[in-house]
């Protein structure tokens, strides 16, 4: 428990510093950046308390709002992707069978079912995070865009990140 605490926190830290100092300064096409941080959220156990997981999300949100002095655009959508997961993730992930997972990860669940759980929450913090900064019918072209490409672009990120640093698990 306390090993598995630890590394949630250094992944955090890692995630964010990332964020912070490297991905905040990638703007493909004006508006595009890559928000690799919310694999925090993602990537929580299965064990984590519902109210825990809203918090973490949204302080995740909110470190990333003062990064970016933001209006809290990053915390609201955070907090929705939180909320969906608390949701969705097990039907996603386990698709209705026994499966017992710790921690949501490309090594620790069959490969398909944790790429389209990625897409999809990843894709549900774009529209929301854009959806709130454009802020009108008039730009619904525009958020569309950048969600699809923000999304593909983090999620081809998420799995990079997992392939690379993430240990199978067994």
């Amino acid at each position: 428990m306390m090993n598995n605490t630890l590394l949630n926190i250094v992944r955090f830290s890692i995630l964010m510093l990332l964020q912070t100092l490297v991905l905040n300064n990638i703007y493909l096409g004006g508006y595009i950046t890559p928000f690799l941080y919310i694999l925090c959220i993602l990537m929580l156990p299965t064990s984590t308390p519902r109210l825990a997981m809203l918090l973490i999300a949204f302080s995740a949100g909110l470190l990333q709002d003062v990064s970016c002095n933001m209006l809290g655009f990053h915390a609201f959508a955070a907090t929705f992707v939180a909320f969906l997961r608390i949701l969705f993730a097990d039907k996603i992930l386990t698709r209705g069978e026994d499966i017992e997972i710790d921690v949501p990860s490309i090594r620790s669940v069959p490969i398909a079912p944790m790429l389209y759980y990625l897409i999809i929450l990843i894709l549900a913090y774009y529209i929301v995070y854009y959806s709130l900064l454009f802020f009108s019918w008039r730009d619904i072209l525009q958020i569309g865009i950048s969600s699809v490409a923000g999304s593909a672009l983090t999620w081809v990120l998420a799995v990079l990140y997992q392939t690379l640093f993430i240990r199978r698990t067994t």
